[in-house]
């Protein structure tokens, strides 16, 4: 995995780090004075979104819709990237997957580190958006613009799965776009899993579990929102939502095609030894038969069959990405 340099900040008496061992490709130290707090109201008043401020050469502006997440602005360049502020505590094991992760074409890598004294703001390139959001905001994809890009997606899990790497918490939102056209995906790795990508076997007490296989039925949820707008088990209760997961039961609208409806199936098994694997998926002939010359999609489905909000201050919040 591509990891940058770490630089340490350090304020007043305090002594300056040195490098972190956790991060074994890191290139260098320099100390940086850590951000100061905002200007009174610069906020806009409590609850809002906090104001700009600054780390090294690097002017942050947070994105409302990201928690923890700025816009990184170098002042002396006009780079722009993308800044996530862990605390200092937890920064390695927030870290640990992007160093774990094999380089690869849709596999994002650090940029830098810089630690404060409370703080550590982690770099990454620009992206313009994720892809759950995305989805939300079309409702669903065509089939072939859902093949160009789960392909992207599953050749990045393919990619970890021969590294023995297990992801364990792929979602929508883990993916994000790389360019302005939103046609190459890269996978944001982070620990923050949701329950509607759960496999059967992690619900249930018996039976046998793989990594890989439950990394697959999260692919199927992926691939079956893509297509159809909403998620294949949902409820705003989570254990009737478990519930679901666990009898595996779920339809498919009638405008996906045959072949596109054979590989969810393919994924969407309650017995993770008859699901497909990683690499197998990208031999499926439905990429064939969407990606090639001619092909005309289907009408688009209806308008209601979307990726269902969910308030932020519902006591299961949490339960949903």
């Amino acid at each position: 995995m591509r990891v940058g340099p770490v630089r340490s900040a350090m304020s007043g008496a305090s002594q300056p780090r040195g490098p972190d061992p956790a991060v074994p490709a890191a290139r260098g130290v320099r100390t940086t004075p850590q951000p100061p707090p905002a200007a009174p109201g610069a906020g806009g008043g409590s609850g809002s979104a906090p104001g700009p401020s600054r780390i090294a050469d690097y002017l942050l502006l947070p994105l409302a819709e990201r928690e923890h997440v700025s816009r990184a602005l170098c002042i002396h360049t006009g780079r722009e990237l993308r800044c996530k502020v862990f605390p200092i505590k937890h920064y390695q094991d927030k870290i640990r997957p992007y160093i774990q992760l094999p380089s690869h074409s849709n596999i994002t890598g650090i940029v830098e580190v810089i630690l404060g004294e409370t703080k550590a703001y982690v770099f990454f390139e620009k992206d313009f958006g994720d892809m759950h959001s995305y989805v939300r905001s079309r409702k669903r994809l065509r089939e072939e613009e859902a093949a160009r890009l789960f392909k992207q997606i599953v050749s990045a899990v393919a990619h970890c799965h021969q590294s023995a790497i297990v992801l364990g918490d792929l979602k929508l939102r883990k993916f994000v776009f790389s360019t302005e056209e939103r046609g190459k995906m890269m996978l944001l790795s982070d620990k923050h899993g949701c329950p509607a990508y759960v496999s059967p076997e992690i619900l249930n007490t018996t039976g046998t579990y793989s990594g890989k296989a439950a990394d697959v039925w999260s692919l199927g949820v992926m691939l079956y929102t893509l297509l159809v707008g909403r998620y294949p088990f949902h409820d705003s209760d989570p254990s009737a939502l478990f519930s679901k997961i666990r009898r595996g039961q779920f339809c498919i609208p009638e405008h996906i095609s045959p072949k596109a409806r054979c590989l969810i199936r393919s994924l969407l098994r309650r017995e993770p030894s008859e699901r497909l694997t990683a690499p197998e998926i990208l031999l499926h002939p439905w990429f064939e038969s969407v990606l090639e010359p001619g092909y005309i999609d289907s009408e688009t489905g209806t308008s209601d069959q979307i990726v269902p909000e969910y308030q932020e201050d519902s006591d299961i919040s949490s339960f949903f990405c």
